[in-house]
């Protein structure tokens, strides 16, 4: 399905019943990441699965910010009168629920983010170095956008009240240190370590994150 919010045409899939549950990718991925995951989530919420701008099926862009991408998801909950959703995002998707749980406070029943980062200093150094030679090979913003943002400040953390879960992986691409940071940094926020998996390996075509959102999300 596709709605138009923010001035961006997006794509989305919806699938289940219950509560709405809002899961935003990563970056250069799309929706069918978390097809595992939502066919384990359906029993309980409705799942909505957009693509980002420029991202999948939905509109293409030539500059992406993590600001604009946060007024998509917000206007995109407004558009589908999703009362109270939670909301799900996996690195680039956590910084867009970062940034979308501070400004709009009373939006969202909870937040979990996934391999979140703070900044690009928030990727350990190797991963980094890679990412900046093939950002001279990959001219899309998809790259770009990690070379510069995002800028996800304490003000931020601590200016969010929504029950927040913060997770990443025992060998993740982002610092320990900054995940924790994040998890201590936002009141009341918990804090869970994947063990012996990277970034991406208990969420992309992986149940296992759907099991921990079900874990710590009351019905």
């Amino acid at each position: 399905m596709y709605i138009t919010v923010n001035g961006i045409r997006l794509y989305y899939e919806k699938t289940g019943e219950g509560r709405p549950l809002v899961m935003v990718h990563c970056n250069s991925m799309d929706h069918r990441i978390f097809r595992k995951a939502v066919k384990v989530l359906s029993g309980r919420f409705t799942v909505y699965c957009p693509d980002s701008r420029d991202h999948g099926k939905s509109e293409k862009v030539k500059t992406l910010h993590y600001e604009d991408m946060a007024e998509d998801m917000a206007e995109f909950i407004k558009a589908l009168e999703l009362e109270k959703p939670v909301f799900y995002g996996f690195s680039d998707g956590g910084i867009i629920g970062l940034i979308l749980a501070y400004r709009y406070p009373d939006m969202l029943s909870a937040l979990i983010v996934s391999g979140a980062s703070l900044n690009p200093d928030s990727t350990k150094d190797l991963p980094m170095k890679f990412f900046k030679l093939w950002s001279h090979v990959d001219r899309s913003d998809k790259m770009q956008i990690m070379m510069r943002e995002p800028d996800i400040t304490d003000e931020i953390l601590s200016g969010i009240r929504v029950p927040t879960f913060v997770t990443a992986g025992e060998r993740d691409v982002i610092k320990l240190s900054h995940t924790q940071h994040i998890a201590q940094t936002i009141p009341g926020a918990s804090l869970m370590i994947f063990p012996k998996t990277g970034h991406t390996g208990y969420i992309m075509n992986s149940d296992k994150i759907a099991h921990y959102i079900l874990s710590v999300i009351p019905e």
